[in-house]
């Protein structure tokens, strides 16, 4: 087990993604302050997502996901009223085991990191899921499908770009961070640009309410 300091957002990190983030709360200012104050290699937090409450005020937080994301420090900004602009980057999944919330302003987790396996047919359906990617992407901004070529190969790090990239809301983005393998992540994938596509083709007679599915952090 690990001890890691946690930051709960109302969104998904997921590896390789970068994390900007302006802290204004006086329990993640000591955070970062912490951070800041730490040896280089031991500057990471947990992120991860809300599953009941709110991001900002006291109580706000009633319950959390069990799977978050490790952010490595990268920049810090501070401001002249004790805020901070900082940018984080996705590294490595990790499975809370459980939680301390008075040891610190903010709260701790003993948490255990999560391998990172390929699965049995990964590389074939990242071939397909690059495909309905691209198409996808040139229903949302009229981009050619030929882009998709210009995706990782690497079938891990493709999976979570899609993840990352695709308007999705928390529920759907935290199952795939959740997934055990790539394979069964890319699997998911595939089963949601198939709905997307459908949902795409159907905007038209959607209402607006339908294009306002992802959340918006105020950090």
């Amino acid at each position: 087990m690990t001890r890691l300091p946690l930051f709960p957002l109302g969104t998904v990190l997921f590896p390789g993604l970068l994390l900007p983030l302006h802290v204004f709360e006086d329990r993640y200012r000591a955070l970062v302050r912490d951070l800041v104050d730490a040896p280089e290699e031991a500057r990471g937090f947990g992120v991860v997502a809300i599953r009941e409450g709110r991001e900002v005020g006291d109580g706000g937080i009633r319950s959390l996901h069990p799977v978050g994301c490790l952010a490595d420090l990268r920049q810090v900004e501070p401001r002249p009223d004790g805020r901070f602009d900082i940018v984080a980057t996705g590294a490595r999944r990790f499975r809370i085991d459980s939680v301390d919330a008075t040891s610190r302003p903010y709260l701790q987790a003993e948490i255990e990191y999560l391998d990172e396996p390929d699965g049995d047919a990964a590389d074939g359906l990242a071939r397909t899921v690059a495909v309905l990617w691209g198409a996808y992407r040139q229903a949302l901004t009229g981009k050619s499908p030929e882009d998709a070529d210009e995706l990782p190969d690497e079938p891990v790090v493709l999976s979570y770009l899609v993840a990352a990239a695709t308007i999705l809301d928390l529920s759907d983005k935290q199952r795939l961070l959740e997934e055990p393998d790539t394979t069964s992540r890319l699997r998911r994938e595939l089963s949601i640009l198939r709905r997307e596509a459908i949902v795409l083709r159907l905007l038209p007679s959607l209402p607006a309410v339908e294009l306002t599915r992802a959340a918006v952090s105020p950090n």
